[in-house]
């Protein structure tokens, strides 16, 4: 029998809060020489874009690269607006099963993040923020996700043992990384599958 939670830990972009990158792309393409599609095939969650959200590269640094690879001529300021472009809204119906579930058990989130996301999301969405205990992010500590490291830093911060913990991703990466590190999990594909792990533990309205 599976150890029963005694903690939530919940990824954000494409679980609490939608997003999509095309957003960006379409924001730089009157920047860009290249057409959209090329721009979309040249656009990767590379080493540099890694790096950057474990916060070893300067934004500035980030955008650089960003102007390199997809030929922007905008000015920082303009791919910045591009780059937060990716948010769109709150999963609504995810954030009253965290905020019934917050009740019963504490309630944590882990997001890959850099800090010009972090700043956008925190100011769109304060009821995703205050949703939770705490808010871990990988650019602060220096860890992203799939890394085991980030997922034993978090058991550690919140002293609860990784086999004691439900963890609810959006991608089976981090899913599957997360199981390996012990962590219970939940690939979410859409909200009812939060609704239904959390109604399956008698944690949810």
């Amino acid at each position: 029998m599976p150890t029963l939670p005694q903690a939530l830990l919940f990824d954000l972009g494409g679980v609490l809060i939608d997003i999509d990158f095309d957003r960006a792309l379409r924001a730089w393409a009157p920047h860009s020489a290249l057409p959209f599609e090329v721009m979309k095939s040249r656009y990767k969650f590379d080493t540099t874009y890694e790096r950057h959200e474990r916060g070893e590269i300067s934004a500035a640094a980030y955008f650089q690269h960003l102007a390199d690879t997809l030929q922007l001529t905008a000015p920082a300021a303009e791919i910045e607006r591009g780059w937060n472009a990716i948010f769109i809204r709150e999963i609504e119906p995810t954030l009253r099963c965290v905020q019934a579930a917050r009740q019963r058990l504490p309630c944590y989130a882990f997001s890959n993040t850099n800090a010009t996301h972090m700043a956008a999301w925190s100011a769109q969405f304060p009821r995703v923020v205050q949703a939770f205990d705490r808010v871990f992010v990988s650019h602060q500590m220096g860890l992203r996700k799939p890394e085991p490291a980030a997922f034993a830093h978090i058991a550690r911060a919140i002293g609860v043992a990784a086999e004691a913990t439900l963890f609810f991703d959006d991608l089976l990466e981090n899913v599957q990384a997360a199981q390996a590190a012990g962590l219970q999990v939940v690939w979410v594909r859409g909200p009812q599958d939060v609704a239904d792990a959390l109604r399956a533990l008698g944690w949810a309205d």
